[in-house]
């Protein structure tokens, strides 16, 4: 246990710079899977430390959560709250997460001098994923003027950070009510106006039909979708189905516009990815242009990390593969 502790300092002390005086930031402190035990993740969000126990079953990490738990409450004073999600936890109120210190704590973070809105319990993850924080900067960049569709949108970050970037118009499409109200609270934090039609509780099948039907076009469609779901209007399968997804799309992509495409399988090699990408644009109205690292916090730093991926992202830098395409129409 000492010795975990060490590696776990070590991992730690690797991101000193991305902690802030007012504790308002969101950072993963300890990759375990990368960085030397795969039983443990830890993030901390604001003033709340969240443990992800990965062990099977949940009882046999609990003296190691106790004591990172000690550890960083007696580092870290200002700590207001510490929460443990238990991916194998027997009830799902295991799973989205267990308060072992304090009481619910702060309802957001501020990233690139944005706030995003947190449900730290509402679900197995903690609302707010910390390995797209470099695409949140690429549109806070890229998306003054355009319009914006983001589909599979969960908790919204990405269309508030393309908001934040002077977008003229976002439209947050996903299944879940809940989910886009988490979008409104970032929305209301950061004084931008909400406007009912922008926010659209629909299944990403049908909504896109409707979308192509009417001739909705926009200059970037954000395609993050989870690894596997279906519906009774369609399957997402990024391991066999990506090609699918991304010709649904494209026809509402304006000349010379973008799609954002996520590919976060990780059994799904970087190669793989590539090639099922390159396939697509093979017709020439469809190029790669580039890809958006995953920041080292997630990944784990040179000196940090103890384990190599299950799956190579090679050219990609992580299991989350963020690949911009350009787009351009016939005629």
């Amino acid at each position: 246990m000492p010795n975990l502790l060490n590696i776990i300092n070590t991992a730690v002390s690797a991101r000193a710079l991305l902690l802030d005086e007012r504790h308002e930031t969101a950072v993963r402190l300890f990759n375990g899977f990368a960085e030397g035990c795969p039983e443990l993740v830890i993030d901390l969000y604001g003033r709340t430390l969240l443990l992800h126990n990965y062990a099977d079953p949940p009882e046999a990490g609990e003296a190691l959560l106790a004591a990172v738990q000690s550890h960083w409450l007696a580092q870290w004073p200002w700590l207001e709250a510490v929460l443990v999600k238990h991916r194998h936890g027997a009830t799902a109120e295991a799973k989205r997460g267990l308060l072992t210190h304090g009481a619910a704590s702060g309802r957001w973070v501020r990233e690139h001098g944005i706030r995003y809105a947190l449900e730290l319990q509402m679900n197995r993850d903690a609302s707010f994923y910390l390995d797209t924080r470099l695409l949140r900067r690429w549109l806070i960049d890229e998306m003054a003027g355009l319009r914006v569709l983001n589909t599979f949108a969960y908790t919204g970050s990405l269309g508030v950070a393309a908001v934040a970037g002077g977008a003229t118009q976002v439209i947050q499409l996903d299944l879940n009510k809940q989910f886009l109200n988490v979008a409104k609270t970032s929305y209301t934090l950061n004084g931008f106006p909400i406007r009912k039609a922008e926010f659209v509780a629909a299944d990403f099948w049908p909504a896109l039909t409707k979308l192509n039907r009417t001739g909705e076009q926009f200059d970037c469609v954000l395609l993050d979708p989870p690894f596997f779901a279906t519906t009774s209007h369609g399957t997402v399968d990024l391991a066999s189905n990506v090609g699918r997804l991304i010709n649904k799309i494209r026809p509402l992509v304006r000349d010379n516009g973008r799609i954002v495409a996520i590919n976060n399988a990780l059994f799904v090699s970087g190669e793989a990815y590539t090639a099922a990408l390159q396939a697509l644009c093979a017709d020439g109205y469809l190029t790669l242009e580039g890809h958006i690292p995953v920041p080292e916090d997630c990944t784990g730093y040179p000196h940090t990390r103890h384990t190599a991926p299950i799956t190579d992202p090679t050219p990609f830098n992580h299991s989350t593969k963020i690949a911009i395409l350009r787009v351009r129409k016939r005629g």
